[in-house]
Formats: C-alpha cells, sequence, structure tokens
C-alpha cells in the first residue's frame, strides 16, 4: 500500500505483497541465532514428531500392548524440557512466573487433560496403521479453530470455515475405506474404537490448545519463550503424575518385564523403542513451542501441514502400511485444508495488524 493511501487494498496480490514487505523487514531484524534455533526447531518438529508416531507404531507391532506406557512415554521426557527452562533463570535474568492459586489449577486440569489425550492416542495407534492415525489426527486443527472460537474468540472467516469443511470430509473418505488398512489381528470392532479414539483424542488435542492460550491471556500476562517453556513443564509434569498413577493402578509397570521379554527383538529393542519414544516427543513439543515463540500460528500449522504426509509416507515405506487410493485422495485433502487455513489465519492476521 503506496503512502498516504486511505483506502485499504483487499487485492490477493497486495496481501502477499505488503506480507513479503513484512517478513522482509522481520528477516533484517533478526540476529543469526535467531534462524539457527528456528531451524533446529523445525527439524525438530518435522523429524521427531513423525518418529515418535512410528516407535508408538513399532511397540505395539512387535508385541506391546500397554496402552498405559505409551502414555506414559509420551510425558516422561518432562525432565529434558526442564533442562533447558532452569538455566534460563540463572544465565539469562529471566524470573519465575508467580505460581498463583489459579495458575496451579490450570496446570493440574491441562495436566490431566493431556494425560488423558495421550491415553486416548495411545488407544488409536494399537489398533490403526500409523499412517491413517496420523491423518485422523489432522482434524485436531478443526477442533483447533472450533475451540479458539469459542473460548478465546479467535476469528473464524471463509478460509478457515473452507478448511474446516475440507478436513472433515477426509476423515469421512477413512471412514468409509476402513477395510484397506486394516490389519488381520484387529477386529471390526477395535478398529472402530481406533477410529473413535483418535478423533476424541483430536477434540481434546483442540480444547487444550485453546484453553493453554487462554492461561497466557488470562493468567500470565505476558508470552515470553521462558514463560512458554514453564507451562509446557508444569503441564506436562501434572500429566506425568496422573499417567503414572494409570500406570500403577493397572500394574503395568510390572507387566513391562514380561512384555520385554516376548518383545520381538528382544529386551534392549524394548528398552530402545521405549526411550527413543520418550526423546522424541519431547523434541517434537519443544522444536513446536520453540516455532510458536520464534516464528508464528501460520509457521506452526504449515509445519503441522508438512508433518502429516511425513508421518504416512515414512510409516509406508518403514513399516509397510497399506495405502490405497481412497487414503492417498485424503491425504491430498487434508493437505489442501492445512493450506485453506493457513491463507485463512494470514489473513485474519494481517487485517488486525495496523497499516
Amino acid at each position: 500500500m503506496e503512502e498516504g493511501s486511505s483506502k485499504p487494498s483487499n487485492s490477493l496480490w497486495d496481501k502477499i505483497r505488503n506480507l513479503k514487505h513484512i517478513t522482509m523487514e522481520g528477516y533484517k531484524r533478526k540476529p543469526i541465532s535467531h534462524w539457527i534455533l528456528l531451524a533446529l526447531s523445525i527439524v525438530a518438529m518435522l523429524v521427531a514428531f513423525p518418529a515418535s508416531s512410528l516407535l508408538t507404531r513399532v511397540y505395539y507391532s512387535n508385541g506391546g500392548a500397554s496402552k498405559w506406557i505409551i502414555s506414559w512415554v509420551a510425558v516422561a521426557g518432562w525432565p529434558l524440557t526442564a533442562l533447558i527452562l532452569f538455566p534460563s533463570y540463572f544465565f539469562l535474568d529471566n524470573s519465575p512466573t508467580p505460581l498463583t492459586f489459579k495458575l496451579l489449577v490450570s496446570y493440574i486440569v491441562l495436566g490431566f487433560l493431556s494425560a488423558a489425550d495421550n491415553l486416548m492416542y495411545a488407544y488409536a495407534y494399537a489398533y490403526l496403521p500409523a499412517s491413517t492415525a496420523a491423518l485422523l489426527a489432522s482434524s485436531s486443527l478443526v477442533f483447533s479453530a472450533l475451540c479458539g472460537y469459542f473460548i478465546v474468540h479467535n476469528k473464524l472467516n471463509a478460509s478457515m470455515v473452507n478448511a474446516i469443511v475440507i478436513i472433515t470430509a477426509a476423515m469421512a473418505m477413512i471412514a468409509l475405506d476402513s477395510d484397506s488398512d486394516r490389519y488381520d489381528y484387529v477386529t471390526d470392532h477395535q478398529y472402530t474404537m481406533g477410529f473413535i479414539w483418535d478423533i476424541l483424542g483430536s477434540a481434546l488435542h483442540g480444547l487444550i490448545f485453546a484453553l493453554s492460550e487462554l492461561v497466557f491471556v488470562k493468567l500470565m500476562g505476558r508470552r515470553s519463550f521462558h514463560v512458554v517453556l514453564e507451562q509446557q513443564v508444569m503441564v506436562s509434569f501434572f500429566g506425568f503424575v496422573f499417567t503414572t498413577i494409570g500406570v500403577i493402578l493397572n500394574n503395568d509397570f510390572e507387566g513391562m518385564a514380561s512384555e520385554a521379554r516376548s518383545f520381538k527383538g528382544g529386551k534392549s529393542s524394548y528398552i530402545l523403542v521405549l526411550v527413543w519414544g520418550t526423546i522424541t516427543f519431547q523434541l517434537g513439543v519443544l522444536g513446536g513451542t520453540a516455532v510458536l515463540y520464534l516464528a508464528s500460528t501460520v509457521m506452526a500449522g504449515v509445519l503441522n501441514a508438512i508433518r502429516v504426509p511425513i508421518t504416512a509416507i515414512a510409516a509406508v515405506i518403514l513399516l509397510h502400511d497399506p495405502m490405497s487410493g481412497f487414503k492417498i485422495l485424503s491425504l491430498l485433502i487434508t493437505f489442501w485444508g492445512f493450506t485453506s487455513y493457513i491463507y485463512g489465519n494470514s489473513s485474519a492476521s494481517s487485517e488486525d495488524s495496523p497499516s
């Protein structure tokens, strides 16, 4: 937009040109360390999250059976995030956020919801191929948008609504093609329950995302990198506590010894799958947190869009997941939905920013 012009431009070309100008100005202001950290965070998201999903499927296909153990693995790596957070208090002059009663309750509630969410996804991966589970999990974008609209009052425009419809259609397409990728040892009822648990987990994930944003806005009042890490550490810690209680009550810690003995590849393979599952999940979470802070929610959305086909393709190549024509079409439609949502989100952001 030219200086002195009072009429805002709504053309696609002007939006792209304006966004490019803002982006280039941002590039000039950022130090090289910023871009190195962002690049590492992107790699963490695109490698660690798919690896974590594949390792979960490897656990089940090689003899593992416990849903609680996989849920526990997803939060057992919370000290890794704490190891990054605590030094910032001593070397970067950051001060801890005061722990009020409301903030503590929000951490406990989010931790409980996170534990429930991980358990739902564990059931999904127990009965579904990794490629199918990853595609269904992409519906979390739909629930994030809806929960953000109703809880945090985020804007929804036509492109975002279009994305919601498109991704929903892609999920329905997978449901219609359920017979093509069901494992022989999985019953129709188990496959259906895996499908339902995946969708419910995605819905709960969207709720957690909206509630987390609400905590930032209402209780923390600030959004710096160490504050984001604080929330991640506390939520993961309470998720770890709740999940550990579930594992103990279900006697799954005692069952790990027998699982390890019967695991394909032996005890060492069993331990490696769980350890690397813990590490990769936390690296993915850290990468996603860093991208949100260093870049934007749009960039995180782009990477989430890319992460879905990476997981699906890797599952087909490494785990020999079945890939029917319907699933390929669903993958393409899901990617289209992500693209529509990203464009809608960037348009809403540009409308909110000052000229």
